[in-house]
């Protein structure tokens, strides 16, 4: 097959950029020198210009730089170069997203082989360009807009609408690859919320992972056409895995769904503590009431979990659960299912804050609330991954934000709480090494 003009393959590209680094190792140096009346001239137009047209100078020299160590200085015999100057060529680099044309040195050996030179390499790597592109669609930019918001060099092209779509087509993949695949070996989570949201007519189900830190991590997600059982173990499953151990007493937020409550047992069995949603199950009775008894229910019900002592708690929401038996019948069987797990954080003896924190499942709909916030801006949805990619890239946007858990400080109190339980239940709580 004939070979392309000047192409040269990955192999060889990264044997050019791996040698450039040992020049680089070496203590290299270039030196660039710029009359102050051409300093002037491009400042003229704002210190922006001025770095830009000086970074591309650079460039170059650092390209003639390598290109003297690999093949000799110019117009000089040497019988121990490697290769020869086979002239320039148009080329370009990435800046700031944007490819910017750039003259080349091209070199070739004595055999007639290309000598890729790593500097230009590395000057031209996509991978930066996809990541910028990534992050500013993240911030709200369109595809329409990019070229017009970005554009900081005249010359600059690949800011085209059809461009960028590609650019952000190829981050996004490896957006959704590294939240499918990185390890969470290393997390020691004490606690998991676990729910579901639909987006564009299907059920996309994420896991918030909360370290012995109180710092807050996604650590899965799955695509279903509900939110069943099957789908949610497949989840967990997954995260085991990836490094999660399921066999470690953990408390896992849920909200009402009997699906999630099935596939945690399933996959953690005993080492699953189950707190019920609160605000979920206060708006389920709600929903029962007639419109004159739902702020007076709602009251009560905010006042019983409100308090410390769990037989506190427990007594308040027993004498309800009698008057609602009186009252409405349906609302009473609503209160009473799944009771027991609503007050687990108070069996635990969680301090106020921290039990706050985690009587609901409004970590994770925050989280949720963002990616819709991000998804909104989709005009049309695709086949195929779309819709888990501009998920996925939604996820690790808002967790780039997490704020550690309110009551962090109160973690240890949810560990020994923890230690506890598996002591009284015979489990076996191994403990990483620091």
């Amino acid at each position: 097959m004939k070979r392309e003009y000047g192409a040269t393959d990955e192999l060889g590209k990264q044997r050019s950029i791996n040698k450039f680094r040992e020049l680089a190792a070496e203590g290299a140096s270039v030196q660039m020198v710029l009359p102050l009346a051409e300093v002037m001239q491009m400042v003229q137009d704002g210190c922006g210009q001025l770095l830009r047209e000086a970074g591309l100078r650079l460039m170059m020299l650092v390209m003639e730089e390598e290109a003297e160590h690999l093949v000799g200085p110019r117009h000089q015999q040497d019988e121990q170069r490697r290769g020869y100057r086979w002239g320039n060529e148009a080329g370009y680099c990435v800046v700031d997203g944007q490819k910017v044309p750039i003259e080349r040195i091209r070199l070739r050996s004595k055999d007639g082989r290309e000598l890729p030179l790593g500097s230009y390499q590395l000057f031209q790597r996509s991978a930066p360009l996809e990541d910028g592109v990534w992050w500013k669609m993240m911030r709200g930019l369109t595809t329409r807009n990019y070229g017009a918001v970005t554009k900081t060099f005249r010359q600059a092209y690949g800011v085209e609408k059809s461009a960028v779509s590609e650019r952000f087509v190829q981050a996004s993949k490896e957006k959704l690859r590294e939240l499918l695949e990185r390890s969470l070996a290393d997390l020691e989570l004490c606690a998991m919320l676990i729910d579901g949201t639909p987006v564009k007519g299907r059920q996309m189900i994420a896991v918030i992972g909360i370290d012995r830190e109180g710092m807050k991590h996604v650590l899965g997600l799955r695509e279903g056409a509900t939110e069943n059982a099957t789908v949610v173990r497949e989840l967990l499953e997954d995260l085991a895995r990836r490094g999660v151990d399921f066999t470690r007493v953990r408390l896992y937020v849920l909200d009402g769904a009997k699906a999630l409550h099935t596939a945690v047992k399933k996959v953690a069995g005993a080492s699953a503590l189950i707190q019920r949603c609160q605000l979920h199950k206060k708006r389920n009775v709600r929903d029962h009431l007639p419109k004159q008894h739902q702020a007076s229910v709602w009251r009560q019900m905010s006042a019983a979990y409100g308090m410390r002592s769990y037989e506190d708690a427990r007594q308040a929401l027993e004498r309800l659960l009698r008057e609602l038996m009186q009252l409405n019948p349906s609302a009473a069987r609503s209160l009473e299912e799944g009771l027991e797990e609503t007050l687990t954080i108070h069996r635990l003896g969680l301090p106020e804050l921290l039990r706050r924190s985690l009587a609901t499942t409004n970590i994770i709909e925050s989280v949720f609330s963002g990616v819709e916030d991000h998804c909104r801006r989709v005009k049309r949805w695709r086949a195929g991954d779309h819709l888990q990619r501009w998920v996925a890239s939604a996820l690790l946007k808002v967790e780039s934000r997490f704020r550690r858990l309110k009551g962090h400080k109160e973690m240890p109190t949810l560990l020994s709480a923890l230690d506890a339980y598996a002591l009284q239940k015979g489990l076996v709580q191994q403990t990483k090494a620091a």
